[in-house]
């Protein structure tokens, strides 16, 4: 696997080409900014506005200008970078990554991994072509390490409940934030809500049970946001509510309680997970992790703890994006692999698609209808 290019030292900062400066592009810029042995060196972005912004951001920062690029291939070919963050719009994705890796670059690239199936499988065979020679990938799914959360799964690795049995993840929200162009208000765009959105929460549910989803059942649906809003003429088509169960190889259960007109709420983000030994919470904001054992404890009384983030920056997610950069950074360095793999990206988008059939359809979807017409369309389009 290549890493940081021949000759680059190890003592010398990691430079980064940002390629997407919208708002996770910026919340990467500070990020990058804010660690130590890593430097913003280009910049990449189609929308002018933006790359003014990501350059201000710099400037505050007491940093000199960078290079901006409007097309990615132009950075590709710059030779200033040794990594790169793609945050672009999630339809966007594919090719940038593609041609990322056939720059041999490692990247770092926002969830989604793609909006569809088809470009995850895309992007998939084009790493397995490049045999040794891929670089090192990472899908952003910086919900894991959001601090409570973080020590949840730890807690679940340790055997705090034993078997999970049930996993289940509560999202009061805002409603999307407005974004460059309003590409985030359609699903041709986004992948739908439950793509654009929930594949995080779809991540952490596979990441917890430890097992592969094998059945998805969802109801959903557009009940207040964004229906008296017009782009070009059309209305944003994206769910602003639903619940999802997903069922696991293991006989666990997992169930997704989204609301994003919700905001008038304590905590943004609950999760819980229960096994036979007891059961962990943990709340965010209130960056609270409780801990219930059966036996020990009762309705009412369990361990409460603080857990907070040591992040120098929090972002929009609670310092969880500099954990993750920090530890991708790390893995660049010590020719290692990624926590956050291909094949995660993919499993959390197919949770995601399988919800949005389900919600559809009126049915319940099984995992291996959607890999079956996966592998279907590989052998029609090798």
């Amino acid at each position: 696997m290549s890493t940081l290019p021949a000759g680059h030292a190890s003592h010398e900062p990691m430079r980064f080409g940002v390629i997407g400066t919208g708002m996770m592009g910026m919340e990467h810029l500070a990020n990058i900014i804010a660690l130590d042995g890593a430097e913003v060196a280009a910049l990449c972005d189609d929308w002018a506005p933006s790359l003014v912004n990501a350059q201000r951001e710099l400037a505050v920062n007491g940093l000199e200008p960078v290079p901006r690029f409007g097309d990615h291939r132009e950075l590709l070919d710059s030779g200033l970078c040794d990594a790169v963050v793609v945050a672009t719009p999630n339809h966007l994705h594919t090719d940038i990554v593609l041609d990322t890796a056939a720059a041999g670059m490692p990247q770092l690239v926002e969830k989604p991994l793609a909006t569809t199936l088809a470009d995850c499988r895309r992007i998939i065979d084009g790493f397995a072509a490049l045999g040794h020679e891929a670089p090192l990938v990472w899908v952003g799914l910086e919900y894991r390490y959001m601090a409570p959360i973080a020590a949840l799964i730890e807690r679940v690795r340790d055997g705090a409940v034993g078997t999970v049995a049930m996993v289940a993840i509560r999202e009061h929200r805002f409603p999307f934030q407005p974004k460059v162009r309003d590409w985030n208000r359609f699903n041709r765009n986004t992948g739908g809500t439950l793509v654009e959105k929930c594949c995080h929460f779809f991540d952490l549910m596979r990441l917890i049970v430890g097992s592969e989803p094998v059945r998805v059942m969802a109801s959903g649906g557009q009940a207040v946001n964004h229906l008296d809003e017009r782009y070009g003429g059309e209305t944003p088509d994206i769910l602003d509510n639903a619940f999802v169960i997903v069922d696991f190889a293991t006989g666990a259960r997992a169930m997704l309680d989204l609301c994003m007109f919700a905001d008038a709420t304590r905590n943004q983000e609950e999760v819980s997970v229960v096994g036979a030994a007891g059961k962990l919470e943990a709340l965010i904001p209130d960056d609270v992790l409780r801990d219930g054992v059966r036996g020990r404890d009762w309705i009412g009384s369990v361990s409460e703890q603080s857990v907070t983030s040591t992040a120098p920056v929090a972002g929009h997610h609670h310092g969880a994006s500099y954990i993750e950069l920090e530890h991708f950074c790390d893995a660049v360095r010590a020719s290692g692999t990624a926590e956050c793999t291909l094949a995660d990206g993919l499993w959390s988008v197919a949770i995601g698609r399988a919800a949005h059939r389900s919600i559809e359809e009126g049915r319940p979807v099984a995992m291996g209808e959607l890999m079956d017409e996966l592998m279907t369309d590989a052998k029609r389009n090798p």
